[in-house]
């Protein structure tokens, strides 16, 4: 939950970095930190037997979250924002924010503008808002937020994560929780010999392009690729079954299809089969649109076979994205033994 909690938008994941780094202490071999803010760990193989060949597998996941940046301050010292990967405006309204200014985080509010509901027609009660519409409001002067806040100043949602049942919710668990997941999976395999070479990558910038995994998987040149990410979990009332995607609690999701990539069919056959062989809970998951950092290893020089794992995640890109413990542990249970 401490990684859900820290900001971290595209471009500016420090905090998060230094977590990351702070927990990969006696995990790994080698780590570094390339010119895109990427984190790079490597786990060297045992020496080859005769006739063997060990593969290079990347593991990726991203450290960034969906926010915004400060564009504009206008003369009454509201500030206008660019957001910083997808969002549903009707999910932003009158939401606590934070300015993460080079002076100290600033307290704010987000709203979009126009009336309050008490004065506004049936009309303008019904209309969505775009992000354009939104600004924050500092409670400030406009020479007073001048004076403290510049164009460029990181803007993330305020949440607290917390545990509902057997969900863990915050506000970044797409993609924090799968960096949990990354982290949780060389705690487990520490002191053991791996037959292959693992390059662990905590990537940056995934929410605007899958920029860094873009650099990371040139550099890397991996044999073997594998994204870590969320994937819809819409089982909630409102929905066919037919739309939901994958269930909380089922396992996780091997990735088959989504907008940016098409998993490499021998890689979803084996980690299928190792899951009911090892009877790890999985689903397989075709997902109409969204992409991953599989994508970006997918397509990395020659192309590389590659495969994403999922998991099941229920309100995406709000700040209570609810994700199943069960299936973060079904996660952890599948790499660690395709790893072995």
């Amino acid at each position: 939950m401490r990684l859900s909690d820290l900001p971290g938008v595209p471009g500016q994941e420090d905090a998060v970095r230094a977590l990351v780094l702070a927990e990969l202490d006696g995990l790994v071999d080698e780590v570094r930190v390339d010119a895109m803010g990427n984190v790079i760990a490597r786990r060297a193989p045992r020496k080859p037997r005769k006739g063997e060949v060990p593969e290079r597998v990347m593991i990726s996941a991203h450290m960034d979250e969906i926010g915004f940046l400060v564009r504009f301050i206008d003369d009454r010292g509201f500030v206008r924002v660019q957001a910083l990967g997808g969002f549903d405006t009707r999910n932003l309204f009158a939401r606590d924010v934070t300015v993460h200014a080079r002076g100290g985080a600033r307290p704010g509010i987000l709203t979009p503008g126009g009336k309050p509901v008490h004065i506004a027609s049936p009309e303008e009660r019904k209309k969505i808002p775009e992000v354009r519409e939104f600004f924050i409001d500092l409670g400030l002067s406009a020479d007073e937020v001048r004076a403290r806040v510049r164009v460029g100043d990181m803007v993330t949602l305020d949440q607290t994560a917390r545990q509902v049942g057997r969900l863990v919710c915050g506000k970044a668990m797409d993609d924090r929780a799968s960096v949990f997941l990354l982290l949780e999976t060389l705690r487990a395999l520490r002191g053991q010999e791996l037959r292959h070479e693992l390059i662990a990558v905590f990537s940056t910038q995934e929410e605007v392009g899958l920029r860094g995994a873009i650099t990371a998987a040139y550099g890397v040149q991996p044999t073997v690729g594998i994204g870590l990410d969320v994937t819809l979990a819409v089982d909630t009332p409102g929905v066919g079954p037919d739309e939901a995607v994958t269930t909380l609690g089922q396992g996780i999701g091997i990735k088959v299809f989504d907008s940016s990539m098409i998993s490499h069919r021998g890689l979803v056959d084996q980690f299928w089969d190792l899951a009911q062989e090892r009877g790890i809970p999985a689903q397989l998951e075709v997902l109409a649109l969204g992409g991953t950092d599989g994508a970006a290893i997918q397509r990395s020089r020659g192309g590389v076979p590659t495969l994403t794992l999922s998991l099941p995640t229920r309100y995406i890109h709000t700040v209570v994205e609810a994700v199943h413990v069960d299936d973060l542990r079904a996660g952890v249970d599948l790499l660690v033994a395709y790893l072995r």
